[in-house]
């Protein structure tokens, strides 16, 4: 593969909606990653939470390929098998109802919206369709989740947008009452840690004064799960590490394994105005995803999740310790790195890919993402390449 051809066409014929770095990924296995020149790449992304098991996972792989080779779409106008297990196996794995699949974490936002408005016109008419967020939250690219993300930064030149959405400043529980209060609010939509936001996990305490709140006045309460949920966290949900159960939740990126999916899980009371007609997805459930993603669920045992919880555990404290940071967020294996002022997230990020690591930024952070079967191995390596990088600095 050449490296420069690749390139040279992506940046012909693509829309430039991305700042890529100049590496051509050719092929990966488990934690690392392979360039089109053969240097390898220890990834911390794991494409930015979606490759929870790695790169070509076997029994992933094995899952996909058979089904590809049986069945690979029929629209929602049949029943596949893939789709109904992997639906049992959330509503089990959440203790939820109902499950609809998308394709995207903004298209499960976008579903779980619609099925608060559906709830709130079914049982209050018209006018309770308010739909109310948190500052520094980031819900996807869509018009409405855009509208959704409580952050100004990406709003700009994309409006006129939907109405009835608003933001309120994440631990002021005046601030949401005031926004919520008057009867005109359908839904409540938080991210338990808020990781384009920079990786901040919100406070407990907060969180179940915001679901009682809810609770009271018939208001339903939505986490996006898109980043956090499956195993990234320590828990198969990250409402798990807060005790909470919401009325829905959305989920994304690490359940397909590295296909796209979303999905919008609900109670039955959440879901039960989503009738036929009421939403849908051409490629939603289709089965050689399901077929992966049901791989991925059943991963997640607790030996699987221990280990998350461990690697954690032991990593935090080391970048803790490494030159140059002053905090560390986030829950789990989803990790945020403050640095000192003058030391800039982006031009760490640069200098790890040219020392073969590969992590990401979320605004003035590092932001780690490592594979969900992370070993202590892995993760003791990407700590002395971070250490020789801010050492540099």
């Amino acid at each position: 593969m050449n490296r420069e051809k690749v390139m040279d066409r992506d940046d012909a014929c693509l829309m430039h909606t991305y700042a890529r770095s100049p590496v051509v990924i050719e092929r990966g296995e488990g934690m690392v990653a392979r360039d089109a020149s053969g240097k390898t790449y220890l990834d911390f992304t794991s494409g930015i939470g979606v490759n929870s098991l790695g790169f070509a996972d076997p029994e992933w792989v094995r899952a996909v390929a058979g089904q590809a080779a049986m069945v690979q779409h029929t629209s929602n106008l049949y029943y596949t098998a893939p789709c109904g297990r992997l639906a049992r196996r959330l509503c089990q794995r959440t203790g939820l109802d109902r499950v609809f699949f998308a394709n995207s974490g903004a298209e499960a936002n976008e579903g779980a919206i619609k099925c608060a408005r559906k709830y709130s016109a079914d049982h209050y008419g018209e006018g309770r369709s308010r739909v109310v967020s948190l500052a520094n939250s980031f819900h996807g690219r869509t018009l409405a989740t855009l509208t959704a993300t409580g952050q100004d930064a990406f709003h700009h030149d994309f409006g006129p947008f939907p109405e009835d959405f608003v933001y309120v400043p994440a631990g002021d529980m005046d601030a949401l009452a005031a926004a919520a209060g008057d009867g005109r609010t359908c839904a409540v939509l938080m991210e338990l840690v808020q990781g384009e936001g920079g990786v901040v996990a919100l406070d407990p305490d907060y969180v179940h004064q915001v679901a009682e709140f809810c609770a009271a006045r018939d208001i339903l309460l939505i986490v996006d799960e898109v980043q956090t949920g499956v195993g990234r966290t320590g828990t198969f949900l990250a409402c798990e590490n807060y005790h909470l159960k919401p009325d829905i939740v959305t989920l994304a990126k690490g359940l397909g394994g590295g296909l796209p999916i979303g999905a919008v899980a609900a109670s039955e009371k959440a879901a039960a105005g989503m009738g036929p007609g009421s939403h849908g997805s051409t490629f939603g459930g289709n089965p050689v995803v399901c077929a992966g993603a049901c791989v991925v669920v059943d991963r997640m045992d607790e030996e699987f999740l221990h280990n998350v919880q461990d690697q954690a555990a032991a990593l935090w404290p080391a970048l803790r310790a490494l030159p140059h940071v002053v905090g560390v967020t986030g829950l789990g294996l989803m990790i945020g790195i403050q640095f000192e002022d003058g030391v800039r997230a982006a031009d760490v990020r640069a200098a790890c890919e040219r020392r073969g690591l590969l992590v990401l930024t979320a605004k003035d952070r590092l932001r780690l993402l490592p594979p969900l079967i992370l070993t202590r191995a892995d993760a003791e390596k990407a700590v002395a390449i971070l250490r020789k990088v801010l050492q540099g600095f």
